[in-house]
């Protein structure tokens, strides 16, 4: 975790330098505040990675004497056939093409969307699935 946070550190210099070249430069407000925002958001997840990695076990990734089998095992636990991501992915989509065609596009859109969190919200509450 810390070689993670010391990455992110060093892209959000970069893009800390990016920003201010780039805003001096070309005086152009939109691009300097989305590389700035690029800055913030870098270094909040760079910050969030090092601060972590000092009060948690060291890894196998931060360990130079560690081997490839060190670092096995299970990873978490993950859905093994949803749908409900696809239709949330594709109503997420229809929703932010909404201010392209208008907004009345959204009254169409909201149903997938809603169908599509309620469905990945309760798919372990139904079916096969379902916790005894």
């Amino acid at each position: 975790m810390r070689v993670q946070g010391h990455l992110f550190s060093w892209v959000a210099i970069f893009m800390l330098g990016s920003a201010i070249v780039y805003g001096l430069w070309s005086q152009e407000p939109v691009g300097t505040t989305a590389l700035f925002l690029s800055f913030g958001l870098t270094a909040m997840i760079g910050f969030y990675l090092v601060f972590t990695a000092r009060r948690v076990d060291t890894g196998a990734q931060d360990n130079k004497q560690a081997d490839v089998a060190d670092d096995a095992g299970e990873v978490g636990f993950f859905s093994p056939h949803s749908w409900a991501p696809l239709l949330l992915g594709a109503g997420g989509l229809c929703a932010f093409m909404a201010p392209v065609f208008g907004w009345w596009f959204l009254y169409f859109t909201a149903p997938i969307v809603a169908v599509g969190l309620w469905l990945w919200v309760f798919e372990y509450y139904r079916g096969e699935n379902q916790n005894q």
